[in-house]
């Protein structure tokens, strides 16, 4: 099956925001993480994610970074801006501007907290679909958003123009499995510790956050799998999965990547409410993974 969405297959990568002096976002470092994606060939660069801490970011703000990481890029990569909302209106509202930007597509969380019907899924990406004229991305990830967008109502949702991927984030192998075979979608991880089972039923891709510290790695692994060594894919799975299984597993993501990119001294790690920074015991467990994945050496970034 010919997929919709094939240019945004490889890496895509989820980029925090970085804040600094009580909470102003840091474009300076924002546009050396950006640089510092390029030169490792990530595909995609998507801000205003989770990653980016979009609920705590205002409308202004929003705009703003969508609007610096488009004009940092250039055009050396692809910039997927997540606009979604469980407001329709302001993700399209969100999705305007983006697209005036000159963002290549747009990330669409799901409608999160009021928890829509299947119905109000589908007319929900349908009026997006019809209003906004780039490629949009579904973003299935009902462990935050409460709900679970159905394999049927993704089919629906495909036969819109423009919706052309889906980032998967349920955690299950069949529904992903159903979504492949109902679609022609591209679907992509959402999960980084889960991007070599999802490649392996027919996924093109990540959307990672463990990428905002070893993009390369991440590129090798879908290269490799892409290329037929599957050998060398498990291995770079298995060299990453301590590290993707403890950044989004002993906080709330952003915090682990966050304290991560401080202790490489890439990001200030400053957060805002209502996350909080690490606990000292989850910092010293952090510190020794990275430690065990060679990007820390007695406390010094290698």
């Amino acid at each position: 099956m010919s997929r919709r969405g094939t240019d945004f297959a490889g890496l895509s990568v989820a980029i925090v925001t970085p804040f600094k002096d009580g909470g102003k976002v840091d474009v300076d470092t924002l546009k050396q993480q950006i640089e510092f994606q390029i030169a490792a060939g990530t595909n995609c660069l998507v801000p205003c994610g989770t990653t980016g801490e979009s609920p705590t970011l205002t409308h202004p703000e929003h705009e703003r970074v969508i609007s610096e990481t488009i004009q940092a890029v250039a055009g050396r990569c692809k910039v997927m801006a997540g606009t979604g909302s469980n407001s329709t209106n302001e993700a399209i509202s969100l999705s305007e501007w983006a697209a005036k930007e000159g963002a290549d597509a747009t990330l669409q969380v799901a409608p999160y907290y009021n928890k829509p019907s299947q119905e109000g899924f589908y007319q929900h990406f349908k009026a997006i679909s019809e209003s906004v004229d780039v490629p949009h991305c579904i973003y299935n990830i009902p462990g935050r958003t409460g709900k679970n967008i159905e394999p049927e109502t993704i089919a629906r949702i495909a036969e819109c123009k423009n919706m052309v991927m889906v980032k998967e984030a349920t955690g299950s192998l069949d529904q992903a499995s159903q979504v492949l075979s109902l679609t022609d979608l591209t679907l992509l991880s959402g999960d980084d510790s889960l991007t070599l089972p999802l490649l392996s039923v027919g996924g093109e891709g990540v959307v990672s956050v463990v990428g905002n510290l070893v993009p390369q790695d991440m590129i090798a692994l879908v290269n490799a799998f892409r290329d037929g060594n599957v050998a060398e894919a498990q291995r770079l799975h298995m060299q990453l999965f301590p590290l993707c299984r403890d950044l989004l597993g002993i906080n709330s993501n952003p915090i682990p990547v966050k304290a991560a990119m401080r202790e490489l001294g890439r990001d200030s790690g400053e957060l805002r409410l209502p996350m909080v920074q690490l606990t000292a015991a989850e910092l010293d467990f952090l510190r020794k993974t990275l430690g065990t994945y060679g990007l820390l050496k007695e406390g010094v970034a290698v």
